[in-house]
């Protein structure tokens, strides 16, 4: 944890307080969403199983968080709460979506080609698939790209000691 609490800025203590209630709801949940206990330790092979796994999606996005990458993450997954929305949501969801990921200066730009970014950059009555073809394009990037660097790293092998050993910035 932290050294020397006093001399840290308030911003890192409050993460660390943050982090410290995650870790003890993730240490309650040590399963990784498999149902035989033969299996209970081992990551999920792919990006998909893990993304349906409570605990594999926390420890990805530990991971993401460590190397100033999880906005393709928090696309998808907001991707994925979009198309689950009723019809009267979608309009407003989605205006929040490109201006929180889509548009040029979006906070959490993900990388997407011209060709899909200029397609969701005027949309005028959204449908539950008008982010497909953008949210597979984010998914075939993390599959390719954070995912084998995920399974290298400790948050995959040991997700609980590595969520613990995270430093304050």
């Amino acid at each position: 944890m932290c050294k020397g609490l006093s001399a840290l800025p308030s911003s890192c203590l409050e993460k660390a307080k943050g982090m410290r209630v995650k870790l003890s709801h993730l240490a309650e949940k040590q399963d990784w969403g498999h149902k035989n206990r033969a299996h209970e330790e081992k990551p999920p092979q792919d990006l998909e199983s893990l993304l349906n796994s409570n605990m594999g999606l926390q420890a990805f996005r530990w991971f993401l968080r460590s190397e100033f990458s999880e906005e393709n993450l928090e696309f998808w997954l907001a991707c994925e709460d979009y198309k689950n929305s009723s019809g009267s949501k979608l309009a407003p969801k989605a205006q929040s979506i490109c201006n929180q990921f889509i548009n040029p200066d979006a906070p959490l730009e993900v990388n997407l080609d011209s060709e899909t970014r200029e397609s969701l950059m005027d949309l005028e009555a959204p449908t539950a698939d008008t982010f497909d073809e953008a949210q597979h394009r984010i998914f075939s990037l993390m599959a390719k790209d954070s995912f084998p660097r995920f399974m290298r790293s400790s948050y995959c092998k040991q997700p609980l000691k590595a969520l613990q050993s995270t430093t304050c910035y």
